[in-house]
């Protein structure tokens, strides 16, 4: 068992190995959503603006040019030359040589022939420039991510995570969803996250969502194997990372440890005890929703002390401190260790949220 984990963790990669192009459809970043008509009116405009450069050039050249009478150009027959042009449809034996008839071929005819155009040529040209569009930002979004949130699961926990993070004014470009399935990345991309396609065992799935540069990784699985497999592989790409866990059975909390994550959650006990409490005092359970909540009401948050809290005891400060965080470690308020706040310490504190 050791032996074939170590082989699926030390064999090479194939996903970061790929070229930007061929990760369409892997690793989706988010773009802004237009409507078909807003669409067809930016082709439309673009259009209208290259066939207005054609006639400049011509029209500035037109001493070069000559009609079927041998007269010099005039501004109209620019248009018109320009027009049929850049249409495809070319000039010759049949030719529209009286003012009126050049004005219809140019009012009329062109724009149908460009709605024409537009109609048969324009899903494929649509598809083709997004899948171009999506290839560029895969290459810069790669290049450039860094300090981000990777988000192994989709599921209600992952989900809720998010929303919790959504929610502290976490930018939504800087989560990454991790997920197997398109229907959940399908949604979690409408909310303008980064999602990867794949399994999270794999670590070239974990590299291409950014995981070796992430600042922290939340492993909410389905499955407590899943998330242990998962843990050691990510721990093993991102040894620096802050690795966040749940489970659902107690018993498996040593092997996470054991794996590497910094924090695990039992998220069937931990809903067990409020359900326990929720019997006798149903307003406790109430006020922890509420904190767990950032939305409205009240919410546990951190932030670093100021110049002149320091040296002071956090029980005499008008935030409600429940802990002192110091080299990394969380000291409770009560203990003699914070009867003395320092100048690198972090409050954990309540803090009021507005509606």
């Amino acid at each position: 068992m050791a032996g074939r984990l170590r082989e699926r963790l030390t064999r090479s990669d194939t996903l970061t190995d790929r070229p930007d192009f061929a990760l369409v459809g892997v690793l989706r970043i988010p773009e802004l959503q237009t409507s078909p008509a807003r669409a067809i009116y930016r082709r439309v405009g673009i259009a209208l603006a290259a066939l207005a450069l054609a006639v400049l050039i011509v029209y500035i050249d037109r001493a070069g040019y000559r009609d079927v009478q041998d007269n010099e150009l005039s501004l109209l027959d620019c248009i018109y030359y320009a027009t049929v042009s850049l249409s495809t449809t070319g000039y010759g034996d049949i030719t529209p040589f009286t003012p009126s008839a050049r004005l219809v071929n140019v009012l009329l005819i062109t724009p149908l022939r460009i709605f024409f155009l537009i109609v048969l040529v324009g899903t494929t040209l649509s598809a083709l420039t997004a899948s171009s569009r999506q290839a560029f930002k895969i290459q810069r979004w790669r290049q450039h991510v860094r300090n981000h949130t990777v988000v192994i699961g989709y599921g209600t926990k992952g989900r809720t995570a998010i929303d919790a993070m959504l929610g502290d004014d976490v930018p939504p470009s800087e989560i990454v969803v991790v997920d197997t399935d398109h229907a959940v990345l399908d949604s979690a991309a409408s909310k303008g996250l980064v999602t990867v396609h794949g399994s999270a065992t794999k670590s070239d799935v974990l590299r291409l969502a950014g995981a070796q540069n992430a600042s922290a990784i939340i492993v909410a699985a389905n499955r407590d194997d899943t998330a242990v497999l998962v843990t050691l592989t990510a721990r093993e790409i991102a040894p620096k990372a802050k690795i966040v866990a749940a489970i659902r059975e107690s018993e498996n909390t040593h092997l996470l440890r054991q794996s590497g994550a910094d924090s695990v959650v039992v998220s069937s006990e931990t809903a067990g005890r409020l359900l326990g409490i929720a019997t006798k005092t149903p307003s406790v359970v109430e006020m922890m929703e509420d904190l767990l909540t950032p939305e409205a009401g009240f919410a546990i948050a951190e932030r670093p002390v100021e110049r002149d809290e320091i040296g002071g005891s956090p029980r005499h400060l008008a935030d409600i401190v429940l802990g002192v965080v110091r080299d990394g470690r969380l000291i409770r308020v009560g203990s003699p260790e914070v009867d003395s706040i320092e100048e690198n310490d972090r409050l954990l504190y309540i803090r009021r949220v507005a509606n």
